[in-house]
């Protein structure tokens, strides 16, 4: 082979790694989208699943060089935002906030809705769980759950337990914990957590089911009484206070927040986002935030994230048939 030969197949080699080298770098820019990032949360603004996410929208932004904010699209009980994220374009720029309501309760709940919990998304990961409170008004002559299911039977039919409205979380996980302890109670709803805590406290129900988060300050002033949390085990902000598993074996309905992406955003920004949530979740000042709303993180991966909805899925079923709870359209 002559020298010249030899020197231009050289060159064509080198020319052919510049190209394809050029090709790989445009495959990573394409990667993560270069716009910012919305995370859409179909609920108002200062609820606890929006701290959660704007903590770890800053996070997300501080990481990773880029904007990532968190717009509240609410009405509806939180399906037009949920439509709003479901109809996004699936690349990247658009992320939904799902909680139980909207993502697993809501398919159940609506004779029609304008979006597929499962068919118009794919998901993310878990960014954190709440265990709901099981309380009771003190002057109720019981600390467990199995005394005061004993009481509730000996009332004949007279317990009222309120919730924040009809279909909501505290609602439907009470009808499971009347399921399970086969008790004959009454449902009150009110508009909000706040005023079903207050008719706790005010004797005008006798229980209810309410996230943590809202009730620190009561459970200090000794106003309620918690009896047992939600979630399969203990929270660690109320150690003391026995996870209802302990009484009825499996049982864990604690609320929840997922990300979830439109349907067919690229898997490589799918297990991307993931990562960079799990990553800012470990951050301590980060934890200790949550730590203090009596938050878990999580930071599951999509396929177990995706299994934990389906579960989800089918237990909110469950208890929306026992409640026979129906939404106005």
């Amino acid at each position: 082979m002559s020298s010249a030969s030899l020197i231009w197949r050289r060159l064509a080699a080198v020319a052919l790694g510049a190209v394809t080298l050029s090709f790989s770098g445009f495959s990573l820019a394409q990667e993560w989208p270069s716009r910012p990032v919305r995370l859409i949360n179909p609920f108002t603004a200062g609820s606890a699943v929006d701290v959660v996410a704007r903590l770890i929208a800053a996070r997300l932004s501080q990481n990773m060089n880029m904007q990532f904010i968190v717009e509240n699209r609410t009405g509806a009980s939180g399906n037009i935002g949920t439509e709003v994220a479901a109809r996004a374009r699936p690349d990247g720029e658009t992320f939904l906030v799902g909680s139980p309501g909207t993502m697993a309760i809501n398919p159940w709940l609506f004779k029609s809705l304008p979006y597929d919990a499962e068919k118009d998304f794919v998901a993310v990961t878990v960014l954190v769980s709440f265990p709901q409170v099981m309380v009771v008004n003190p002057k109720i002559p019981v600390t467990t759950v199995a005394e005061f299911a004993a009481w509730v039977k000996g009332q004949q039919g007279r317990v009222n337990f309120a919730s924040s409205g009809q279909g909501s979380t505290s609602h439907l996980v009470m009808e499971l914990i009347r399921a399970e302890a086969k008790l004959d109670m009454t449902h009150i709803p009110f508009r909000g957590g706040s005023p079903a805590v207050q008719a706790v406290i005010a004797g005008d129900v006798q229980v209810a089911v309410e996230g943590l988060p809202s009730l620190p300050g009561h459970l200090a002033a000794g106003t309620i009484r918690p009896l047992a949390v939600t979630s399969e085990r203990r929270s660690d902000a109320l150690p003391n206070v026995p996870a209802l598993s302990e009484t009825y074996p499996g049982f864990d309905a604690a609320a929840w927040v997922i990300l979830f992406a439109p349907a067919g955003t690229p898997t490589t920004i799918i297990n991307r986002m993931a990562a960079e949530v799990k990553k800012s979740l470990e951050a301590p000042e980060v934890r200790e935030r949550l730590a203090k709303m009596g938050a878990t993180p999580s930071g599951l991966g999509p396929v177990d994230t995706a299994a934990f909805h389906k579960r989800e899925l089918a237990k909110f079923k469950r208890a929306v048939e026992i409640s026979g709870a129906k939404a106005e359209q």
